[in-house]
């Protein structure tokens, strides 16, 4: 293992106002002799190494990891393995081993000669094991699993190599020379993959009340007609009144000069000046382009966000700080520290790999806001500034300050960030008619990773949401393609009956969320939106291991004959949702069904005699349902003692006594009087499409209406069994 010297910077802050940025096309490089080696690495030839490369099975033994800590400092392993945050991790028996690989490939054509294939070489260090707690580690973090090191690009000529995949070294300052290639290489080489985005239509133009900052006049101005512009994706860490824009400050805004920068905070002031520094002129900022004491003007503006994001040149991404006073990284002296870690061996620089995007950007507050997944997933071209380094995302590559990845001679089939990166929204063409349906499965898996971020106003849980949605119905042509059709709460219409499977983490607060505005419709218990607290969807398995879900659920016949929802003006409106007939594997098994479907309309006339509040948000529909005892199950894997909510055993009485039918996850506090999903002595072997989703309710406070509580299945055998009732429930 290789012994790399510490070399310590100290950085310091300035006041948040527009500097001139230093050059950084290449850092001071200062005289070094080689790094002293241990009597193992001292008998290594890098040069041939690094040249010829070494395979995995002829990998060369280094010795014992514990040995290589106690007389050197080998970062790579340290670093990686989160070493100083598991002091007491068992690695005496480990040893390790080094190899060297190709670590990217050309897009060329096979009959090309394979040596202009090999353009790069990079060290790897291989384990003999690897600490289950290590391995929680890294994946927690998104970490690079690889041990590896590069050889840094301006002497990859002394080992026979280009500099292309070899590393870079990173200054204290962004490079905006690079960054201006990047974009350049995006724009002219990667054509209109690149260019648009698959959800927005041929005639899709932003709306005239859409404003940007005119970073050349200082104005906030009236977006010009298909102009060219840039959007700020950043944390506003709290309120922002003293540099927002309002009703009250908007004329004098729009004025040239109009914009005072003594109020801009750290991270608007640097944007505007890197904005600059690129040579673009207008600028999109939520806090400065929307009027936010104007809830008219704040509808219209969060409505058309997809069209914003989408339509921006580019994206800059702050995620570099906790709040927008922190100065954006890289862009004013002492504003960042990369600690990149480099050591002269034989003559050679090498270096350590900087984190992996991905790994940057899990390990910011950034990543954990609500407001940013849409900005994120809507961007079609982003750079990324962290305390690490910056790095620059579109739909076709990803590439680095510290790793030459960018195309020189060819195009690369891979190289180290391909999937280093912070993905992409689905598709990146238009999915083919017969993919549409599958957009559920996006969306399920969009609300699970959205609702694990915070959000400083609770009555923002739909809007930051709103442009994600919106791209989806748009593109997967929902409703015909309109929003307000296929969307309400936050869950989607067509597909209602899965929508509404969905189960909070065991760890979620069992509590709903507040509404900051009484004029607003609330949200209805039926949505995740109602509730505070990550949500995820599983299927049948989630039942009986709690750590392991499985894939997403799925739904074999819809048992509800028609939906009905009440809508703002207190109607009740038929609901178009997505019917699926039984799945069976013979057809005497699709006949033994013994759950009847309800039939009839539901008139609302009569549920208004009957004293029944049609209050906008509130689903009508016919079912069945029956009472059942539930007791807290004591089976299930990877549960935790102190978690809100808990997975219930539902008991039946037929056909013996305390008999397990099915599993519910409801909230720990449910008081209950402990196995498998259900008996299948008792009631037979389980089958395709033997269970029946259903939902717990409980009725609210001074009404007929009924509140969601929990989602469970059941075995279809079971229901009869409990006298089912055929009833007219008003779900709010």
């Amino acid at each position: 293992m290789f012994y790399l010297r510490r070399r310590q910077r100290k950085t310091r802050t300035e006041d948040s106002s527009l500097h001139p940025i230093p050059s950084n096309h290449t850092p001071e490089t200062p005289p070094e002799d080689d790094a002293p080696l241990c009597s193992t690495c001292s008998t290594l030839n890098l040069h041939a190494i690094l040249y010829d490369g070494v395979p995995k099975e002829h990998a060369i033994p280094l010795g014992y990891l514990s040995d290589i800590l106690d007389k050197s400092n080998p970062i790579v392993v340290r670093r990686a393995w989160k070493l100083d945050k598991l002091p007491n991790i068992d690695i005496a028996s480990i040893t390790c081993a080094l190899y060297a690989l190709e670590c990217g490939y050309p897009n060329i054509p096979d009959y090309v000669s394979p040596v202009l294939k090999d353009i790069c070489h990079r060290l790897h260090i291989q384990t003999s094991d690897r600490p289950r707690d290590v391995i929680a580690a890294m994946a927690a973090t998104q970490s690079n699993l690889l041990l590896d090191i590069q050889l840094l690009g301006e002497d990859a000529f002394k080992v026979g190599r280009t500099k292309e995949l070899h590393g870079r070294r990173v200054g204290q300052n962004v490079d905006i020379s690079m960054l201006k290639r990047w974009i350049h290489i995006c724009e002219h080489e990667h054509g209109e993959l690149c260019e648009t985005v698959w959800w927005r239509g041929a005639g899709d133009v932003l709306p005239k009340s859409v404003r940007v900052v005119d970073v050349t006049r200082m104005a906030v101005v009236r977006a010009p007609p298909s102009c060219r512009f840039v959007a700020l994706s950043y944390l506003w860490g709290g309120t922002g009144e003293e540099y927002w824009t309002t009703r009250a400050n908007l004329k004098q805004r729009r004025a040239q000069g109009g914009l005072d920068l003594s109020v801009l905070p750290g991270t608007i002031l640097d944007t505007i000046q890197l904005v600059r520094q690129l040579g673009e002129r207008y600028l999109w900022i939520d806090a400065l382009c929307i009027v936010q004491d104007d809830p008219k003007d704040k509808t219209v503006q969060i409505g058309v966000m997809e069209l914003i994001y989408g339509s921006s040149a580019f994206t800059i991404f702050a995620a570099g700080g906790t709040s927008a006073h922190d100065p954006l990284p890289g862009i004013r002296p002492g504003t960042r520290d990369p600690k990149q870690q480099i050591a002269k061996i034989q003559g050679l620089h090498l270096a350590v790999p900087l984190i992996l995007p991905r790994e940057a950007i899990a390990s910011s507050v950034w990543d954990t806001r609500g407001w940013t997944y849409q900005e994120l997933l809507l961007s079609r071209r982003r750079i990324f500034l962290t305390p690490h380094h910056v790095h620059f995302e579109c739909t076709e590559d990803i590439w680095s300050e510290d790793v030459i990845a960018e195309r020189i001679n060819h195009p690369w089939a891979s190289h180290p960030l391909k999937l280093g990166g912070a993905g992409g929204f689905t598709f990146l063409r238009p999915p083919p008619q017969w993919m549409r349906p599958t957009y559920i499965e996006h969306y399920m898996s969009m609300v699970g990773k959205y609702t694990q971020r915070k959000l400083t106003m609770e009555s923002d849980i739909v809007n930051a949401v709103t442009a994600l949605v919106n791209a989806m119905a748009k593109g997967f042509k929902l409703a015909g393609g309109n929003p307000g059709q296929a969307f309400r709460f936050g869950m989607p219409l067509m597909d209602l009956e899965l929508a509404l499977v969905w189960q909070p983490t065991a760890n979620a607060p069992c509590v709903r969320r507040v509404h900051g505005n009484r004029n607003m419709t609330p949200w209805p218990s039926w949505s995740w939106a109602a509730w505070r607290g990550a949500v995820q969807y599983n299927e049948v398995s989630l039942f009986v291991d709690a750590q392991y879900g499985g894939v997403s659920p799925w739904i074999t016949q819809s048992l509800v004959e028609q939906w009905n929802i009440v809508d703002d003006d207190g109607r009740l409106v038929p609901l178009d949702v997505r019917r699926s007939g039984r799945m069976a594997r013979s057809i005497e098994e699709a006949n033994s069904s013994p759950y009847v479907i309800p039939k009839g309309d539901i008139d609302a006339q009569t549920l208004i005699t009957e004293g029944a509040p049609l209050r906008p948000g509130t689903l009508a529909f016919r079912t069945r349902s029956a009472r059942f005892n539930v007791t807290k199950a004591d089976d299930i894997a990877g549960a935790d003692p102190d978690a809100n909510y808990a997975t219930y055993s539902i008991l039946s009485d037929l056909p013996r006594p305390s008999t397990l039918v099915g599993r519910v996850i409801l909230p720990c506090s449910t008081h209950s009087p402990t196995s498998w999903l259900y008996d299948e002595d008792a009631l037979g072997k389980r089958y395709l499409g033997c269970m029946l989703f259903v939902m717990a309710v409980q009725q609210m406070q001074d009404e007929k209406r009924m509140e969601r509580i929990g989602v469970g299945v059941i075995f279809e055998h079971a229901w009869p069994n409990a006298t089912p009732d055929q009833k007219v429930v008003l779900l709010g």
